[in-house]
């Protein structure tokens, strides 16, 4: 007998079919032995619906407070998954993220999980029950609810596998519904994993990857609608395609900030960047100027929806006054463990760029990746470009 942990999408549950199907899948895992947790998040469009409610209210609603709601989406999905899991016989118990025992930070809506405290999961457990959980709710110190995922209960629970249901087959070389001829991964690490998250593949939340790789808890992505295997992320894998690159994905939630004659001398990007960090402002790609006169220029990217509090903090608390803000822009990027012994990788993509008119501003490489800032009216073409450059 395993322990395994289910984690199911908002398409997954979007409807009462939906929902049945669902509950057919948990109760022939339990029914074959094993004890299941079930992760789900909240039906089809509902979290959207909720953020247009709040919008209807205000434009600019507390952090805490748009947690709060969009917690109520997960609390109607696991009551309705226990019940059709009832109807079929299989014993069921829905817990919210309190209930099941989750301690986070207080940072709303990015929270980090601090504490787990399994002794309510186990109890159900005991009893033979499969216990259903609110899939982005935790508890911090002033008892709000919080973020979490799935893995976090895997890796408490020394769970034996993380299944992670999707509306897709697996991990693909890009998104399969937008790009022709993409290849599904049969295993991908957890490093490569990672960044392809991080970067706008949206098959896996990067913290869920993130937990999965600190406590060495092996995933599987596959599908709600088609039983095939899918595919596994662990740390170590059988490169028997010799794949140099593992995916293409793209970013729309990109905005370049540039600050115009800063002063060209020590200290000033930790003032910058510390100012930064201390409103919880997550920043990606980095480019600074040669200094001219004493003088020089700073950009950086960060998510669209945090440029306002960026501009904010840099105009107010840095009193810089020359600060622009560019949010046309979308960031593309390769992925490949590969890449660490190949040369000419980088070229390829740059030409297949070159080959469409589309112009790169900013690059970003590492190990395993490179990144390209360009127009975010091209966003779609290039992806579709570079993957056929690179696979085809």
């Amino acid at each position: 007998m395993a322990l395994i942990v289910q984690k199911f999408g908002g398409s997954s549950v979007k409807d009462r079919d939906r929902i049945f199907n669902v509950a057919r899948i948990v109760a022939n895992t339990h029914n074959a032995g094993n004890d299941v947790v079930v992760v789900v998040s909240a039906q089809g469009d509902t979290t959207d619906d909720l953020i247009t409610k709040a919008a209807e209210i205000t434009h600019n609603p507390s952090a805490r407070e748009m947690d709060m709601l969009l917690a109520a989406g997960e609390e109607i999905s696991i009551a309705l998954l226990a019940m059709a899991l009832n109807e079929l016989g299989c014993h069921a118990t829905s817990l919210t993220g309190w209930q099941a025992g989750f301690r986070t930070d207080r940072a709303y809506t990015k929270a980090r999980i601090t504490k787990l405290e399994t002794e309510r999961i186990s109890s159900e457990l005991e009893r033979n029950r499969v216990v259903v959980v609110a899939g982005f709710q935790g508890l911090n110190k002033l008892d709000d609810i919080t973020d979490t995922s799935a893995v976090a209960i895997a890796a408490a629970l020394h769970a034996d596998r993380c299944q992670i249901f999707t509306d897709v087959e697996g991990v693909y070389t890009a998104d399969p519904r937008k790009v022709r001829n993409t290849r599904k991964l049969d295993e991908i690490t957890f490093d490569e994993m990672l960044e392809l998250a991080s970067l706008g593949a949206q098959v896996l939340n990067n913290r869920s990857v993130e937990l999965a790789k600190k406590y060495n808890v092996e995933l599987e992505v596959l599908s709600s609608l088609n039983p095939v295997p899918g595919t596994v992320v662990k740390e170590v894998v059988k490169d028997v395609e010799g794949m140099l690159i593992k995916g293409v994905a793209k970013d729309t939630d990109v905005a370049v900030i540039t600050i115009l004659n800063v002063p060209d001398e020590p200290g000033t990007s930790f003032k910058i960047f510390g100012l930064l960090a201390q409103k919880n402002i997550n920043v990606d790609i980095i480019l600074q100027s040669t200094g001219r006169d004493g003088k020089k220029d700073i950009s950086f990217t960060c998510a669209e929806s945090e440029a306002e509090t960026a501009l904010r903090v840099l105009r107010e608390s840095a009193r810089f006054d020359q600060v622009t803000c560019d949010e046309t822009c979308a960031k593309v990027s390769i992925v490949g463990a590969g890449m660490q012994s190949h040369s000419g990788v980088a070229s390829k993509m740059f030409e297949a760029l070159s080959n469409n008119n589309i112009n790169i501003k900013m690059i970003s490489t590492s190990e395993i990746k490179i990144s390209c800032i360009i127009d975010r009216e091209d966003a779609d073409k290039a992806v579709s470009a570079i993957h056929e450059m690179l696979f085809e």
